[in-house]
């Protein structure tokens, strides 16, 4: 790890620090809408379910990603893929399952023994074709089909049970090995759990028709993915159910992805249809909804609450469920932006002296016009680190900016400083201006290259980095005249 990647991670973890000193405050604004990234309602009505355990566990997933997404050319086209997995399933008895598309841009996958099946639409944009979309849905289906939630719940009461016995014998090293032992063997376990769902997914797609090395492509994505954020954020693990939580991409699984293909036959092999998938999932939305918030290079943009600013040169922003976050590419600094309401009653003098961060210099906290709004900003020290905070009135909501630098030399204050007062209100007009992005499906002509397809996407950040993801390419990799290519446009 480089020592910058490093202090992005510390810079960050110490502006989460901070603002996790007012959880109350958050968690409130948690339950009135999740502020930043709050789930849209439904974009169309959920389809009736007769089980009401079934309905239940629909409705609580869905509204954890964000509702259902609108998008029949894609939701047809994997259904199809479905309706050809049942032909040749390990377990005919199992349940026809149909799909829905989630209205999030993280990248995951769930089956329900009810047969619901649910993919994002994160996961539509990084798949390349409709073998690697097949793969997903199958290693879905097969952790069902093996009963592995079944299984892990009962591994798991069973390190329950030993643990309580080891500490009713009264032998307390003897107790911690056994635990010990037992959450390795659950861990093992699980891993042993997503190699098998990989394995009967290679075999099952492989039966129906589709390359067996659409799984192998998929999980090299997913690799990749994540080792783009890391680039980009200075951090590997998502803050938003990403399904490297759950399912974790390994160079191991990859190689086992590899040689349950080779069992079945040498690359070449079966259906992937790029050109189908590509046509089935064009213009699905890309990146955040933009009603709830969106990046536009160092812009965010909050439609629905009105307001915007602009972080300043050289940082890169994301959208999450906390917060909007920032880290500079170059230097030691990040930057962090959320909102809580304000007490009744209570300035913004004496909120920002309320205990909200630690090692606050009060002799720096002043009153300040930002573009109409009321504001006040100061400075705190916690370590090495220096920030520059600010809180903004507008409405019923305070918007805290915390900036962190290692050193708050005058240069670093001034840049901290503008983009606080590049802090606004949105006119009307500008609200309704939002558009999402969308992936849209480029033919290389001859002479193309990657730059110049990158130059046509629309991304916060990295356009060259975030064609080749989302193609499966690599540097210095020729386009083929006449292929066909996804790229991010408005």
């Amino acid at each position: 790890m480089t020592a910058t990647l490093l202090a992005r991670r510390v810079a960050l973890s110490l502006l989460v620090g901070l603002a996790g000193l007012t959880l109350v405050g958050c968690a409130e604004l948690e339950r009135q809408g999740r502020i930043f990234t709050a789930p849209l309602p439904p974009t169309r009505p959920a389809a009736p379910r007769t089980d009401n355990r079934s309905t239940v566990q629909h409705r609580e997933l869905v509204a954890q990603f964000g509702g259902e997404y609108d998008a029949p050319a894609a939701e047809r086209y994997l259904n199809a893929i479905l309706a050809k997995l049942a032909t040749v399933s390990d377990t005919p008895g199992q349940p026809t399952y149909k799909v829905t598309i989630l209205n999030t841009p993280v990248v995951n996958a769930f089956a329900l023994p009810s047969g619901n099946l649910y993919v994002t639409r994160g996961l539509l944009a990084l798949a390349g074709d409709a073998s690697e979309a097949a793969a997903v849905m199958a290693h879905e289906i097969a952790h069902v089909s093996l009963r592995h939630s079944a299984l892990r719940a009962e591994r798991e009461r069973e390190a329950a049970v030993i643990s309580q016995a080891a500490t009713v014998i009264q032998n307390r090293q003897k107790g911690e090995e056994v635990r010990s032992s037992q959450r390795l063997s659950v861990a093992s376990f699980s891993r042993q759990q997503e190699l098998d769902a990989d394995a009967a997914g290679v075999r099952v797609i492989a039966r129906a028709g589709f390359d067996p090395y659409g799984a192998s492509r998929f999980l090299t994505a997913l690799g990749r993915s994540t080792e783009l954020r890391a680039a980009l954020y200075g951090k590997k693990k998502s803050l938003d159910f990403d399904i490297m939580s759950t399912h974790p991409s390994t160079p191991d699984r990859i190689t086992k992805a590899i040689a349950a293909a080779r069992e079945i036959g040498a690359p070449g092999i079966g259906v992937a249809d790029r050109n189908g998938y590509l046509d089935a999932i064009k213009g699905v939305a890309f990146g955040d909804d933009p009603t709830e918030g969106y990046v536009r290079d160092r812009i965010f943009i909050h439609p629905r609450l009105r307001f915007t600013f602009t972080a300043p040169e050289g940082f890169l922003l994301e959208n999450s469920n906390e917060a909007v976050f920032g880290v500079r590419e170059a230097d030691n600094e990040a930057l962090r932006l959320d909102s809580v309401r304000l007490p009744a009653d209570e300035s913004l003098e004496a909120y920002v002296g309320s205990g909200w961060v630690d090692g606050l210099l009060t002799s720096s906290v002043r009153k300040l016009d930002v573009n109409g709004l009321p504001a006040v900003v100061a400075v705190a020290r916690a370590g090495e680190w220096n920030f520059r905070l600010a809180v903004i009135r507008s409405g019923e909501f305070l918007y805290r900016l915390i900036f962190a630098a290692r050193a708050l030399n005058d240069q670093a204050d001034a840049r901290f400083m503008e983009s606080i007062k590049s802090f606004r209100r949105l006119a009307p007009y500008e609200t309704t201006d939002a558009r999402p992005l969308r992936i849209a499906v480029a033919v290389a002509a001859p002479g193309d290259n990657i730059d110049a397809m990158a130059r046509r996407m629309v991304v916060p950040n990295r356009p060259v980095e975030y064609f080749m993801l989302l193609n499966g390419l690599s540097a210095g990799d020729a386009l083929t005249p006449g292929e066909h290519y996804k790229i991010v446009t408005e």
